[in-house]
């Protein structure tokens, strides 16, 4: 059974139990326990029809990030406007915001620190123009950035010193990948 006809039964068969229930409510003639049965049956039913969809209406109403095979991952635009990617940096997960307009991955110290990256060994000898002013900058070679199966050794990328509350993917490291485009409201990447 193809996917689309699968996800058309089970939404049939929640229409069916919804319009079921409200028939059997509805109906005056009926027996009481003959209506109750019918509609806790129907109730079973609709459980069931929504357990079927439960995927198509997490992904609707929460989009995340998905690896497809191939080398393709598919990110949804946020609630903010922006595209939030999770990427694991030498092994600890860490929330990015993709930004076409910086030119480096930039680590904030909190994420730099949960990537075991000791902030107080860093010489913040450089410098960024972001949105809220200059900041200082440190420059480190990460072991490992990985996305689903896509992993990339020895990438350089930059720390951010001072109050910056997210971490950037730039185009350093957009660039890796084959292809950067749109589709509708995702953020589409392809090695």
């Amino acid at each position: 059974m193809s996917p689309d006809l699968a996800r058309f039964a089970h939404l049939a068969l929640l229409l069916v139990a919804v319009g079921g229930f409200l028939f059997v409510e509805f109906r005056r003639d009926a027996g009481s326990t003959s209506r109750g049965i019918l509609a806790w049956g129907l109730i079973f039913v609709g459980l069931i029809a929504a357990a079927g969809l439960w995927d198509d209406i997490r992904r609707d109403v929460m989009p995340r990030q998905e690896v497809l095979d191939g080398g393709r991952i598919e990110v949804p635009l946020g609630s903010d406007g922006h595209f939030h990617l999770t990427a694991e940096i030498n092994g600890a997960p860490v929330r990015f915001v993709v930004d076409t307009g910086a030119s480096s991955l930039a680590l904030s110290l909190r994420d730099a620190g949960r990537a075991g990256i000791d902030a107080d060994r860093l010489a913040f000898a450089g410098q960024a123009q972001t949105a809220n002013g200059i900041v200082p900058t440190a420059t480190v070679r990460l072991e490992s950035v990985r996305i689903g199966e896509i992993e990339d050794h020895g990438v350089t990328a930059m720390v951010i010193g001072g109050e910056i509350d997210r971490s950037l993917m730039g185009m350093d490291y957009l660039r890796r990948f084959a292809r950067v485009g749109f589709e509708g409201d995702r953020l589409v990447l392809e090695r």
